[in-house]
This record gives structure tokens, sequence and C-alpha cells, in this order.
């Protein structure tokens, strides 16, 4: 059953004082406040679309992305029955699923008004980069003032029976007696935490290994440069990660961000070995200047250059000697700085 929730002021005085269960036309003003600070629902969200329509005729309340790339629906209640308000957020996910990057991306370039662009707004707001699978898996959220036990039943039913990642979200609005002051509270139907995605439905598809990379490079024809650089660059105070695609080298300390990336999936015996370097930072990181920096790399163009990430490179070690010259200069400039 739907627990009444219950807030108390302590005073000067140190005794409790009864705050008051207020009504108002608290999910106009939800909306609103969801979109000013997504937050106050989850701080593992990204707002990237507001009353977004879909190919069935409905409109989404809000579209969300969570950090590990995930869509998120958020459905208000409003005065929809039990019914209807779990029926049309799960129709809304059977169109959220097959949503594409794309899709994804112009949605919320729209909502962004061009101010800015999906992958920067993710790394703006979790501080990483955005993964290169995202709407892996979806997940809905039902946000009310008050949710009824018949609606209350549904999703503990659909959760815990068949795996759907759907949850409710209730929001309680109270006031002082005095009406100078107003408070909200919130409380889930199920702890976020114990919601389970089924990973047998997951599109994510797991990282490679350091072997698995190497050996793509091998069927590239760049194993021998892969190699070598590897096994020097793994000589600095650098963190490492993979994905799908990449080996990235990372600065390490409590903000780590990409340095190099070696991308042997897109490397060949006649280009060579791929590479994307982050100029600005790793400058800063060793210490040496930019301009100093491009004397120790093959020729290479100008990628992506952002706020967040800076001016980043990309080029391609053709042979042996143009690894050895890079990593013979890294070796001499300054030491890096962690």
């Amino acid at each position: 059953m739907p627990e009444d929730l219950k807030i108390w002021e302590v005073t000067s005085e140190d005794k409790l004082k009864d705050i008051s269960k207020a009504k108002v036309n608290l999910e106009e003003r939800l909306e609103k406040w969801l979109e000013n600070d997504i937050s106050i629902l989850s701080t593992d969200l990204l707002l990237i679309g507001r009353q977004v329509p879909t190919k069935y005729g409905g409109v989404i309340d809000l579209l969300c992305l969570n950090s590990k790339g995930d869509v998120v629906i958020l459905e208000l209640k409003r005065d929809k029955t039990p019914r209807e308000v779990t029926a049309q957020a799960l129709d809304y996910a059977s169109w959220v699923k097959d949503l594409s990057y794309e899709s994804i991306s112009t949605t919320a370039k729209k909502y962004f008004a061009g101010n800015n662009e999906l992958e920067t707004a993710f790394r703006e707001k979790f501080g990483a980069e955005i993964p290169e699978t995202i709407n892996s898996q979806h997940q809905i959220i039902i946000v009310a003032s008050a949710i009824d036990s018949s609606t209350e039943r549904i999703i503990n039913y659909l959760a815990e029976t068949y795996g759907v990642p759907i949850n409710a979200a209730t929001f309680y609005y109270f006031k002082d007696e005095d009406n100078t002051k107003e408070f909200l509270a919130r409380k889930f139907v199920i702890e976020p935490e114990k919601i389970i995605l089924d990973p047998r439905i997951s599109k994510r598809k797991p990282k490679l290994s350091f072997e698995e990379l190497q050996t793509i490079a091998n069927e590239n024809g760049v194993g021998s440069l892969y190699t070598q650089l590897l096994d020097e660059l793994i000589k600095y105070p650098l963190s490492t990660t993979t994905s799908r695609s990449t080996l990235t080298f990372n600065s390490k300390g409590g903000n780590k961000t990409a340095l190099i990336n070696l991308i042997p999936s897109e490397s060949n015996e006649i280009d060579g070995l791929k590479f994307n370097i982050y100029i600005n930072r790793l400058a800063k990181y060793t210490d040496t200047s930019e301009e100093t920096l491009y004397t120790f790399l093959p020729p290479c163009e100008e990628y992506k250059n952002d706020v967040w990430s800076g001016l980043i490179v990309q080029g391609f070690f053709k042979s042996e000697s143009e690894v050895s010259n890079f990593i013979t200069k890294l070796h001499a400039a300054k030491r890096i700085t962690v």
C-alpha cells in the first residue's frame, strides 16, 4: 500500500513542528521543476527532450539519458488512470527501444536549440565520453503527486514478475502554516538500485580485451606498430581503457581524461596505425608546448575541437621510425605531471 509521507520542522527550541501537506497544481509545476533541475529525480540523468513526439502519435513528457547511455522515459501521471498511464508508458517504451544514435542525437540537438551537441552535453554532465552504443536498454519512470495502490501494484508486478524496467516516483508537496515556505519530498515505489535490467535484452556489446585489440591490429597489418607503441606508452603514469574499437591512454589522478587513442579497427597496412591525440590535454599533462607536440607526430589533421575535449588531431603511424620518433621525443620531454 502507498505510504503517507510526513515532514516535521525542528525548531530552534528543539521541538518538532508538523508541516502540512498542501494541495496545489503540483504536476503542472513538476514538469517545469524537473526540466530546470532533473537531479531532483536522479543525479544520473541528462535531460535531452521535452514533449517528444513518437511515431505512434503519443508525446513523451521528458526524455533522458543516464550515464550508461540508456534512454529513460519520464511520464507524468496527471489525471490518467493506472491503466492509462502504465499502458501509455509501455507504448512509448516500444518506440524508444529502437531509437538509433542518430535519432537520439537529433532529438537532443533540437532540445538544446543548437547550443550544444549530445556528446558535449554528455561529457559536461557525466565527465566521460558518451558510450559507443547508446540505448542498449531503456527505463520507464512514472512521476506523480500521488500513486494509488492500483498503480503501485501494476508497477511491482511488471518489475518483479517480468523484469520490466519500470518505476514510479511520488513527489509530496508541503507548505508551512504561514505559507511562506514550500517543501518538496520524493519517494520511489521501488528503490532504484533494486531495478535490475535484463542482460539478455541488452544491445550493449562488451568492451574488447587488450588481446582482442592486438588481434585486430595483427589482422589489419599494423600489429608491430601497435605493439611498439603499447610497450612504450605503458611505461608512463597513464591508465588504459578499451572500447569495441580503441585503446585509450588516460591521465591519472582524480579526473581521468583521454590523452591518446590507438584505433586498430580503422587501421590498415597501407595507411598505417590510426591515432587520435588530444593536443591541449597532452601538452598540459607532459608540460610541453602544443607546437612542440606536433614535431613528435606524423602528418595529422584536426578531427575535433570543442570546449570539453579541446583540439583533437588524427593521423597514422606508417612506420616503426615514426613510432620511434614519437616515443623518443616524448621521453625527452619534461616528466609527465600527475
